[in-house]
């Protein structure tokens, strides 16, 4: 393991730090070492991580340092019982040799326009087409005031979104101004309208060879006029453009969990899995315990498919009960 040089001492500096959780900003303890912010998460199982780190233009370059540096410090006097951070396309080969899991990663590698747009499912390209002759522009916006009004409007669409609560629904101006303002400098807003009405919306943000798609919001009383295919095929025609290797959106299965209409959303639109390394550092004896039963992976890396399935059901049940049959 490298010894820290004097520089990297006096780049590491404790803080508090906010994450976004489950639409909500969350104050948490933090430490900073070479540009990088490492926050610390989690109740019963204290876990570090990258802040932002699926956003970031660059991987955490020096992970043996961070390491040192996270069991010599408890930032804002938490200690951290797991250390985990991952690779970033195209690095798909471990370079280290912690513990380790595969992220499953959905993305689209990028030739060209024409090239994904021949691979593409007959019905997804009607889709596209369909946008079009039923009146959908899709357009580049600046993030100014009539904007943040319109994503108050796609996101009170619905109070549910794929069967889950709509985490944005009912937010003031101001929490939307703020939840969407992040990385501004490398990022492109398409929008999809239909007449003057908002009716679609993603973020995509540059990282290097690598595009992400950070926000994706269709508005569902819409979808008889795709505007999602339609937004899909304006992000990898800028991909095209820009010269990019590959458009990331989230994961291709998250943890045991294989099947959604979300997947298959993603199949019909190009989307591929590729594997990129995930590592897990132990640093106490309690997180060596939980990453030896597996509780580091969560509900999702320990349960079946099926009862995943089961349980997403019933969830889905019961947020249309909760939200939708209220008495007026």
């Amino acid at each position: 393991m490298p010894l820290l040089t004097a520089n990297k001492v006096q780049a590491m500096t404790e803080n508090i730090s906010e994450i976004y959780v489950k639409g909500k900003w969350v104050t948490v303890p933090a430490l900073d070492i070479d540009g990088k912010t490492i926050a610390v998460r989690g109740r019963w199982l204290k876990v570090a991580i990258v802040r932002s780190e699926e956003w970031l233009e660059t991987e955490l370059e020096d992970p043996d340092s961070c390491i040192k540096e996270l069991k010599r410090k408890r930032p804002s006097g938490e200690r951290a019982d797991i250390f985990t951070f991952t690779q970033k396309l195209p690095a798909t080969q471990p370079k280290y040799q912690y513990p380790m899991d595969w992220d499953s990663v959905a993305a689209i590698q990028i030739s060209s326009f024409t090239a994904w747009w021949e691979k593409l499912p007959q019905a997804t390209r009607k889709n596209v087409r369909r946008a079009e002759k039923r009146g959908v522009v899709i357009t580049l916006r600046e993030f100014d005031n009539d904007l943040i009004r319109g994503l108050a409007e796609l996101n009170n669409d619905s109070p549910i979104r794929q069967g889950v609560r709509n985490v944005q629904y009912g937010k003031s101006l101001d929490q939307i101004k703020k939840d969407y303002s992040s990385f501004l400098d490398r990022s492109d807003l398409i929008c999809a309208y239909f007449r003057t009405e908002l009716i679609g919306f993603m973020k995509i943000v540059y990282r290097g060879e690598v595009a992400s798609i950070l926000n994706f919001l269709p508005k569902a009383s819409h979808d008889d006029k795709r505007p999602a295919n339609a937004l899909v095929a304006k992000a990898v025609e800028l991909c095209a453009a820009k010269g990019m290797s590959y458009l990331t959106y989230g994961m291709f299965n998250y943890g045991n969990k294989r099947d959604s209409p979300l997947r298959e959303f993603k199949i019909r639109n190009g989307f591929g899995e590729i594997l990129v390394p995930r590592f897990y550092v132990p640093l106490t004896g309690w997180g060596a315990l939980c990453m030896k039963l597996q509780l580091h992976r969560g509900a999702l890396g320990i349960l079946p498919h099926r009862v995943i399935t089961l349980g997403v059901a019933a969830r889905a049940k019961w947020n249309k009960i909760k939200l939708f049959d209220k008495p007026v």
